[in-house]
């Protein structure tokens, strides 16, 4: 049996960025799973802009991570001793496992992976909450059409490079905006977006009236701001906003920032509709198979950035929202 479990706790609840300070590291002995428990080898930690919500003690959807408690990380592992009835040792298992080398709890919300049939990391990317949120996002609430565009925001990031190539084989017309021409250039050259505007280099409100001249009948956004608001500016009748994320808002010391061209709404009968993922769990076993299909037909591609080092976990949390990382950020434990 493994001897010390690595733990990073929330000790503070951030304003602004969270840092290492936000968290307290320790080490603590493994227990020993009761009845109806699991105890798990965490292998990889999936690391999400959601990550930065929890840690505030504000109303949401999902309750605050409690001070002292471990930061909360969606992950997959191997089941290394079982007394639930459901689990054996040898599992592989993707739930909430927290930031830490070892979960010991009952597995609620747990459901088993196969290694055999996908690298693990891809069960928190394409074959994840990632690829799920990316998937009835795109295809619930913002319902595209053959021919339609869709611009999406983040583009380069876990969801927004899944969504827009879902919204490819749906047969639009897809603009990815994204920060630098590495970025820019894997979007058109290696996931067969249509266009791409780069925010950090050219003006994006310019980006949209050359790429989008009849405007944007879909906008799927996870970053929020004044990228949300240039895309207001641009809205095709009857257009759908999808509200996935706001990473730009996210660590504002200040009251976040709304959108100042709502009204555009209204002129184009648009409507905007926020998303959370797990309002559609009843549905993610049809669309994990769907989009393994794809995947196996070459028509999807997930790419994760994987860091090694539990370690690092603060400051590689940070780099989603620098806008260093790109694709799916993935935190090797070992």
């Amino acid at each position: 049996m493994p001897q010390l479990n690595r733990q990073f706790l929330l000790a503070k609840r951030p304003v602004g960025a969270a840092t290492r300070d936000t968290f307290s590291y320790v080490e603590k002995p493994v227990g020993e799973p009761g009845p109806n428990q699991i105890l798990v080898e965490n292998l990889y930690l999936s690391l999400d802009p959601a990550m930065r919500g929890w840690m505030n003690d504000a109303k949401s959807y999902i309750p605050p991570v409690g001070l002292g408690e471990v930061m909360r990380a969606l992950g997959v592992g191997k089941v290394i001793a079982s007394n639930h009835p459901d689990y054996a040792v040898g599992d592989h298992v993707n739930g909430a496992l927290g930031v830490q080398d070892y979960f010991v709890g009952e597995p609620r919300g747990f459901y088993k992976v196969d290694p055999s049939r996908a690298p693990l990391p891809l069960y928190l990317s394409a074959l994840g909450m990632t690829g799920m949120t990316a998937y009835f996002a795109l295809l619930d609430v913002g319902a595209p059409k053959a021919g339609e565009t869709v611009v999406l925001s983040g583009a380069a990031g876990a969801v927004g490079s899944i969504a827009g190539q879902i919204a490819k084989i749906k047969g639009c017309r897809v603009v990815g905006i994204a920060g630098g021409a590495d970025k820019c250039r894997f979007l058109i050259d290696e996931l067969g977006f249509d266009a791409a505007i780069d925010y950090k280099n050219e003006d994006v409100v310019a980006g949209l009236k050359r790429e989008c001249p009849k405007g944007v009948d879909v906008y799927f956004d996870n970053v929020g701001g004044d990228i949300l608001d240039a895309v207001l500016s641009r809205l095709a009748p009857r257009a759908r906003i999808v509200i996935c994320g706001a990473i730009s808002q996210y660590n504002n010391k200040e009251a976040v920032k709304g959108p100042a061209n709502y009204l555009s709404l209204l002129v184009n009968r648009a409507r905007m509709e926020g998303f959370v993922v797990m309002d559609h769990a009843a549905n993610f076993a049809s669309a994990a198979q769907e989009m393994g299909g794809w995947m196996a037909a070459g028509k999807l591609k997930s790419k994760e950035d994987i860091v090694e080092g539990l370690e690092t976990f603060p400051e590689t949390l940070g780099k989603l929202f620098s806008g260093e990382n790109f694709g799916k950020l993935v935190l090797k434990v070992k």
